[in-house]
């Protein structure tokens, strides 16, 4: 280790946030990276320790603790202090294909089981992995690097997100030539269109599929497979077929007056406002405007957030996010403890804003919608909330949340955004291919595998084991890519 005695004698520190009122005139990332001497001081507040929880990738119940990709964070964290950027960088691409996507979307569960958490603060692992990075690319060791030899053996990856995105970049290192078929008119998937701009601003995705591209990664834009593109095509013409389209269903509500002019899933809001912003600044107007109105997100969860900050940029009159959960508490109980995934409050950038522009959280928490009200011309004007309680039902056992009648109120509503989570695989996708669907709407698999009821087929990411994580994504696209090598070759040297 580094420093035997750093996380006694460094504090935690981080990049600092530009303020939330001065953020919102625009969309670009706010966080100002530390100093190089600073940076490596906070490398050297990690012990090293015995066993490592932070990049164990388990689950506790039923929630993640530690890198999901087993990321090898004490061994960087040293290079880090040590000022070994290099051989960091090394380390670190070892497992991740991607450190540049998660040191800025990932929640971080490294840090939540990291040890120094357990007494104090933890190691700012998300900083240290985003400094490697930036340093690499700086330094081009991050520049393409082609492989020598070609397999002849060809994979087309039909997706662009982060899963598609990892098995394409692990099966072309192997030698194999791959296509990856993108339905939307940039490359990136979640990663462009689902992710704002403030989180992740899209020159980063662009300067990595530049990378990739170099290395000789072929990719197809509107390319809607099972529409405009025919599954039978590409089934003839690849060897073996990755199917990486996410989970792309979003969760509806119904309620009467759904049908209102100004009620839109969130992903569409969120993707309107990035690709205006990319090919106008905003200018155009091809976007839903939160302009001057009364907004209200249904969710509580990191779309909702973005939903929220997305609302504040535009200008919206006010901002309101509905959380079907009780609030969590502002710290650990008894029943939660390290090194599980700490489940309690906190506050995101976009209810940051909203308390800085507005004066309050935006959440209001046990609450859902009963009802919207129209106009005469069919546009949501007021929505009607409840507040909701935990009953057991009585069939199954399980606690669930229902609504308290009486309580009902009327809030204004100009514009509704549902944001309520993803249900799976969309179904004209599955079809195309012939691949079966399981209860959830997820592509069947045996357990702990990749292929499909067809032959040639695999799948990876969202469709394949339903909404998760960015990391998690990645790890199934590195999964994926070795499983179809070993198809492809007889075995495989992929990590």
């Amino acid at each position: 280790m580094g420093k035997p005695t750093g996380f006694l004698e460094f504090d935690r520190m981080v990049s600092e946030a530009v303020s939330p009122k001065a953020r919102i005139k625009n969309f670009n990332e706010f966080h100002t990276p530390l100093p190089e001497a600073e940076q490596r001081r906070q490398g050297g507040r990690c012990m090293e320790c015995g066993v490592p929880f932070c990049q164990s990738g388990m689950m506790i119940k039923g929630m993640t603790s530690g890198c999901p990709l087993n990321n090898l964070i004490p061994e960087w964290n040293d290079l880090v202090y040590t000022g070994n950027w290099q051989q960091a960088y090394n380390r670190l691409k070892k497992t991740n294909s991607f450190p540049e996507f998660t040191c800025r979307v990932c929640p971080a569960p490294c840090e939540a089981a990291c040890t120094c958490g357990l007494n104090g603060d933890p190691v700012s692992i998300k900083e240290n992995e985003m400094a490697i990075i930036e340093r690499a690319y700086e330094s081009g060791e991050a520049s393409a690097r082609p492989p020598k030899i070609r397999t002849g053996k060809k994979v087309a990856v039909i997706g662009s997100g982060p899963s598609g995105l990892a098995a394409a970049d692990q099966l072309n290192k192997r030698g194999h030539s791959v296509t990856v078929f993108e339905r939307d008119d940039r490359i990136g998937g979640l990663l462009m269109y689902g992710i704002p701009n403030m989180k992740l601003e899209k020159h980063v995705i662009d300067r990595k599929i530049n990378v990739m591209k170099e290395e000789g990664i072929t990719f197809v834009t509107d390319a809607n497979v099972g529409a405009n593109y025919k599954a039978g095509k590409i089934l003839k013409e690849f060897d073996r077929v990755i199917l990486a389209c996410g989970a792309s269903n979003p969760r509806d509500i119904q309620v009467p007056g759904r049908d209102a002019n100004g009620i839109f899933f969130a992903v569409d809001f969120l993707k309107a406002t990035t690709k205006s912003l990319l090919n106008s600044g905003l200018e155009d107007g091809a976007f839903i405007s939160a302009k001057g109105k009364h907004v209200i997100v249904i969710g509580g969860g990191d779309t909702g957030n973005d939903c929220v900050g997305t609302s504040i940029r535009h200008g919206c009159a006010s901002v309101t996010q509905l959380e079907m959960m009780p609030k969590l508490p502002d710290k650990r109980t008894e029943d939660n403890t390290w090194p599980e995934w700490p489940r309690i409050c906190k506050t995101d950038y976009g209810q940051e804003e909203s308390i800085a522009v507005f004066g309050r959280d935006p959440r209001i928490y046990q609450t859902t919608v009963k009802e919207f009200i129209k106009d005469k011309d069919g546009n949501v004007t007021k929505a009607v909330l409840i507040s909701l309680k935990s009953q057991k039902d009585p069939e199954s056992g399980r606690m669930m949340m229902v609504p308290v009648e009486g309580t009902e109120r009327e809030v204004p509503a100009d514009l509704v955004l549902i944001a309520a989570g993803f249900l799976g695989a969309q179904k004209y996708v599955a079809d195309a291919f012939g691949v079966e669907l399981n209860a959830g709407t997820n592509v069947v698999t045996e357990a702990g595998k990749y292929g499909t009821n067809i032959e040639k087929v695999f799948v990876t990411g969202d469709m394949h084991r339903g909404q998760s994580l960015v990391v998690w994504a990645i790890r199934e696209g590195r999964e994926v890519a070795k499983e179809v090598d070993k198809s492809l070759i007889g075995y495989s040297n992929l990590a």
